[in-house]
């Protein structure tokens, strides 16, 4: 067991999930945040237990070629970047590494590399902000949280969100400084603001903000409004009731206070509705060519009836309704089903039908009344698939199944329980949808039959690539 404090000389050697160094001194796994594989650095112990410890940089020795200067004054405290100290591209050849090991050590398999597909921008990206409200010294703050903990830290200029989110995040606080609004305390369960949301149609340029409360209504409702209406592309302001204890983000109850409560975005050439629950990938870029990968690799034919898990908003269905004959989307979220069918009839789609449930208990439903789809895709959330949709999708035998993962682990132990149903991974391929961030996106083919997956490469090219092909 190390001691704590003490200080050791240890070479960088690989990375966890979250993105810390990894070393290793007399047999004890050593994380340490701001490392870089390849690095020596004198590090020092912060936390010991047995069989690990946490550290920090007391000083590095030998310097990464790799190492860069943080863009972002705040990244050291701020949680939410976790690759500010070194460049693009180590962090990408991180995270193609992340999902080859896991796919190898997890699936089974013995893939001998993972290709990546960088993002084209790596600031200032991202279509959704959540900022966290607390008390401060005499003054309401909200920012981030600070790694590893529920302390709100001030960051006023984020580098990979939009400069109009910040000025929200600005506006609410000096509406609610100027008229002594209270700000939740998670501690006492007490406070008025939780969290400001904020949400940006990519294209349309609509935002959209979300006040998260601790009651059911907002105090001069109309000298936030007043600022808020100064700030270009405001379109509409909700308010989510939340009095439940803890840090969850939004309630189950919403009001509109100004606007229509939804705003408009565009991708893959079809216009969508959002309202504040509404899933909706975060990069909008990225996500079309996300949901490009998986759709041409899926092969989706004119005659095909494809089955969306986890549809959302109907996005990625609505896509492939393009290229198929029935598509049916299936969602947990009432509020994102009425969106998926609004945007269905806006779009002028007529062969795709959505239904509201939990991804397993509809597919069962679906497979006893006789469906039988072509192609299935899958974009679970993070604790992945379900035993009741492994089992249905084994009944069902679908010719692909198009997975799309944001977690690394939870995806090849999918694709590990697929292959005992006679399922074959044909390839693999992630995505960049969280630049200097840790999390990664990942795009797999399965599909029934007797090839042997260890020795085949499905490729996944986005040349020459156009929705409108479909």
């Amino acid at each position: 067991m190390l001691t704590q404090n003490q200080i050791y000389t240890a070479l960088i050697t690989d990375y966890t999930a979250q993105g810390q160094g990894v070393a290793h001194i007399e047999g004890c796994a050593v994380f340490v945040p701001n490392a870089i594989a390849g690095e020596l650095c004198d590090i020092q112990i912060t936390k010991a237990a047995k069989t690990w410890a946490a550290g920090r940089i007391y000083k590095i020795l030998e310097v990464s070629p790799h190492r860069v200067n943080r863009a972002c004054p705040q990244s050291k405290l701020c949680g939410g970047c976790a690759f500010q100290h070194m460049d693009y591209q180590e962090e990408c050849r991180l995270k193609a590494e992340r999902v080859r090991q896991a796919l190898n050590r997890l699936g089974g398999e013995a893939l001998e590399e993972v290709p990546i597909l960088p993002a084209p921008e790596i600031f200032h990206y991202r279509n959704k902000a959540q900022y966290p409200v607390a008390p401060g010294k005499g003054r309401a703050v909200a920012g981030f949280y600070r790694a590893g903990t529920h302390q709100v830290v001030a960051c006023p200029q984020c580098g990979i969100l939009p400069p109009e989110m910040d000025a929200v995040r600005d506006a609410v606080v000096d509406y609610m400084n100027q008229y002594r609004v209270s700000s939740y305390d998670e501690g006492s369960g007490k406070g008025l603001v939780r969290h400001i949301y904020v949400r940006k149609g990519w294209v349309s340029g609509q935002l959209l903000v979300c006040l998260v409360v601790n009651g059911d209504k907002l105090p001069r409702q109309e000298a936030l409004l007043e600022r808020l209406q100064q700030i270009p592309g405001f379109a509409t302001l909700v308010l989510s009731v939340n009095r439940k204890p803890g840090n969850g983000i939004l309630g189950e109850t919403f009001y509109t206070l100004y606007g229509p409560g939804w705003i408009e975005d565009t991708l893959c050439g079809l216009t969508f509705r959002l309202s504040p629950r509404s899933f909706y990938q975060v990069n909008h870029d990225q996500a079309e060519r996300l949901y490009e990968l998986a759709i041409a690799g899926a092969e989706i034919q004119k005659t095909d009836t494809v089955l969306d898990l986890y549809c959302g908003v109907g996005t990625i269905t609505l896509a492939m309704a393009k290229a198929a004959g029935r598509v049916i989307g299936v969602e947990v979220e009432p509020q994102a089903v009425a969106d998926a069918r609004d945007n269905a009839q806006r779009n002028g789609v007529q062969n795709a039908e959505f239904f509201c449930g939990d991804a397993g208990q509809a597919a069962r439903s679906l497979r006893e009344q006789g469906l039988t789809p072509d192609v299935v895709v899958v974009d679970p959330p993070r604790k992945g698939l379900s035993p009741d949709v492994i089992r249905v999708l084994a009944q069902m035998s679908p010719r692909k199944i198009a997975y799309i993962s944001c977690d690394p682990a939870t995806l090849a132990r999918d694709v590990a329980l697929l292959k005992e149903q006679g399922f074959r991974l044909l390839g693999a391929r992630a995505v960049d949808m969280f630049p200097r961030c840790a999390h990664v996106e990942t795009v797999v083919l399965l599909s029934k039959g007797g090839v042997e997956s260890k020795k085949v490469r499905v490729e996944f090219s986005l040349e020459d690539m156009d929705m409108s092909d479909f």
